[in-house]
């Protein structure tokens, strides 16, 4: 009987113990579902519901940390630390172990979004791998002045254009579940008194030239944004109540705003015109935000907005339900496989500029005895990236000469390969006087803080080229720069190739693209212009301004768009890059309205050499209004790059060109408003290579 009872009791036991689990499991599945179940907003209102006055304060400015910028963990309600570093070019400010990775504007200049994609996917993976949770970037400002410091991280000159690009670079670092920053808001478009400048900017250019890329940035979700240092029609950026109410309630962004590093100017103004975190430190977010919220100078209402902001970004972000990234600055996060995209990357952003005769490149070795390379940049001193926040340590630089010699190392070739410096001039001449081909490289770079101070070589380059040239008829030109430069030599080369910024592949990548491993496929995102003076910021009022005012008088007319209502012919133009093929366009069809669909045949075609090449090219569609629409000659609507099959052709169709597409700011109601009357739809190679062309009337 005392056998029977204990075995009851305990199948007594465990059938308790079996309930309570199931209850357990039930509720805590309930839980989840209630949780998981709400929206990112809810989560963090229920979140912000729970934090004392002081945690809140906590949250809305920087404190001391390891990276460029930290706030703290909230252990008590288990809120994350907020880890934010540089940049739009890679994990920055000094951190070892790293991609050198080619700079935006490199990868801008591929015109290939799925690429962009993956290079922002790539820089977040890093910025996990340190421990960052917060990637300052993408930069997005329009590269207004060609000199520009900062041009070399941007998407270049076009606004569309821009705003395709920034939306890839987001949901590639978004995707990897690290918070992106799109900075810097807004007419952040010089460096050269950055800090103390006022951007006069009309409202029409505003909406249609500087908002566009940050209004795709907000479409697409981003969690934050970073206000610049400049001045906005007299008011800094950071406390502009008109300029962040369009960016929060004219656009719909809902995360936060974070001031860039120093450019905090004020306590009451800054939090109630919408500035939501001051950085990196405390001066006027600290103890001053508190005094203000006891004076009623600022709301506390507007405080909560701060914190909600944020804490719906971290949400939307998956910061509260993922392990927190453990690495830490000094971690190893390079790759076998970012090594290789940084190459393709590189490649994809080198742009064909000239190849005349046809056939000079690609470089056929096993036609050439000797190859001479010249300039500091080839090997002695090569510039592969831009400095500043946007400036990355690098692991190792191929140079150009290095990479050369690889590639022909594993060929058959038994080409003799030569090198020379800039300078002694002499002895550089008289390499390219006993090659019978010269590679000529030359290169600038600039940096954050100042601008170029103007757009020739450094360095007596162009005395360089010009001497090879003299010397060796068979002379082409390889360019490194963070943007437009000038080149007076260029009807004197063969072949000229803008490499901007490649980064640590360097060397290999431009050296597949010179002897035909990979074809070149990029196109310009801004204009090379001809002359200084041949540029559409052309008086001291426009830039550097007078008396710290710059004055965007040069209105919707900024790169390309100057060019084309002048009349002006620039060096190279927005959009153009050459391919070892040539390719073909034809049979323009135009269908709808509103949405309209355009299409249209691609084949490639042959230079008339040995080789047959299947190449990618980047068709353009540009959109001309009706005259009383006020807009410039053309504009950008759309862009793909399509791989084409040797000898074969494919379609292309550019599907749904929306209201938005026909529509100018109208600064009455204060809205977009849709223009009637008969547009010019271009298809093209670039924006002064127009090829088929069509009417649509809306």
């Amino acid at each position: 009987d005392d056998l029977s009872s204990d075995q009851n009791n305990t199948s007594s036991v465990m059938m308790m113990s079996t309930q309570v689990m199931l209850f357990l499991l039930v509720w805590f599945c309930c839980c989840c579902l209630v949780v998981y179940g709400q929206s990112p907003s809810d989560r963090a209102k229920a979140l912000l519901a729970k934090m004392t006055q002081q945690e809140k304060f906590d949250m809305v400015h920087g404190s001391p940390g390891l990276y460029v910028g930290d706030v703290p963990a909230n252990s008590r309600l288990g809120i994350p630390a907020i880890h934010l570093e540089d940049g739009p070019q890679g994990v920055a400010d000094g951190n070892v172990l790293v991609t050198a990775w080619p700079s935006a504007l490199t990868v801008a200049a591929s015109w290939d979004t799925s690429l962009m994609q993956q290079f922002g996917a790539a820089m977040a993976q890093e910025q996990k791998g340190k421990g960052s949770n917060v990637m300052l970037g993408p930069m997005m400002n329009i590269a207004r002045v060609p000199q520009g410091g900062r041009n070399f991280e941007s998407f270049g000159e076009d606004p569309y254009f821009a705003s395709q690009m920034a939306v890839a670079s987001i949901k590639g670092i978004q995707g990897e579940k690290v918070i992106a920053c799109a900075k810097h808001f807004v007419n952040n478009n010089q460096e050269d008194d950055r800090r103390t400048v006022s951007a006069n900017v009309d409202e029409r250019t505003q909406w249609e030239i500087y908002y566009p890329a940050f209004q795709a940035a907000v479409d697409a979700g981003v969690g934050s944004v970073m206000c610049g240092y400049n001045k906005i029609n007299n008011t800094w950026a950071c406390e502009n109540e008109h300029t962040l109410g369009d960016l929060k309630v004219g656009m719909g962004f809902e995360g936060w705003v974070m001031s860039d590093w120093g450019a905090t100017h004020s306590t009451v103004q800054a939090a109630n015109a919408g500035l939501d975190q001051q950085m990196p430190e405390n001066s006027f977010f600290g103890q001053k935000l508190v005094e203000a919220v006891n004076a009623s100078q600022v709301k506390m209402e507007r405080v909560d907005d701060m914190v909600l902001r944020m804490l719906t970004s971290m949400y939307t972000a998956g910061l509260f339900d993922e392990k927190q990234p453990t690495g830490h600055l000094y971690d190893n996060v390079q790759s076998p496989q970012h090594t290789d995209l940084a190459r393709r990357l590189a490649v994809a952003g080198t742009v064909l500029l000239k190849n005349f005769p046809p056939g000079t490149v690609p470089i056929h070795p096993n036609n050439h005895k000797t190859i001479a390379i010249i300039g500091d940049d080839a090997h002695a001193d090569p510039i592969a990236s831009g400095g500043g926040s946007g400036g990355v340590h690098f692991p190792y630089l191929v140079t150009p000469l290095e990479g050369i010699k690889a590639l022909l190392a594993n060929s058959s070739s038994k080409t003799n390969v030569t090198y020379a410096p800039s300078t002694p001039l002499a002895s550089a001449v008289q390499a390219a006087k006993a090659a019978d081909l010269a590679v000529v490289f030359v290169a600038c770079t600039s940096r954050e803080g100042s601008d170029r101070p103007n757009l020739t070589l450094p360095n007596a380059q162009d005395d360089l080229v010009k001497a090879i040239v003299q010397a060796q008829e068979n002379t082409i030109v390889v360019v490194h720069s963070p943007g437009s430069v000038l080149m007076p030599w260029a009807d004197s080369v063969s072949a000229i190739f803008g490499a901007f910024l490649p980064g640590q592949e360097d060397g290999n990548a431009i050296a597949d693209i010179l002897f035909g491993k990979a074809i070149p496929s990029g196109k310009l995102p801004l204009t090379f212009t001809r002359t200084e003076a041949e540029i559409p910021v052309n008086t001291p009022a426009q830039y550097p301004g007078i008396k710290l005012e710059a004055e965007y008088s040069e209105k919707l007319l900024v790169g390309y768009r100057w060019y084309d209502d002048k009349v002006v012919a620039p060096l190279f133009p927005f959009g153009h890059g050459l391919s070892y093929v040539q390719f073909v366009y034809s049979n323009l069809k135009i269908t709808g309205q509103i949405p309209v669909s355009v299409s249209f045949t691609l084949a490639s075609k042959a230079l008339g050499l040995n080789d047959v090449w299947s190449a990618s090219e980047v068709a353009q569609l540009y959109l001309a209004y009706p005259a009383s629409a006020g807009e410039p000659p053309k504009v950008l609507r759309g862009f793909q790059k399509v791989m084409v099959e040797a000898s074969k052709t494919v379609t292309v169709t550019f599907e749904n060109l929306h209201e938005r597409d026909f529509s100018i700011w109208d600064v009455v109601s204060h809205k977009w408003k849709v223009i009637q009357g008969t547009f010019t739809i271009m298809v093209g190679s670039s924006s002064r290579d127009i090829r088929l062309t069509g009417t649509v009337t809306i």
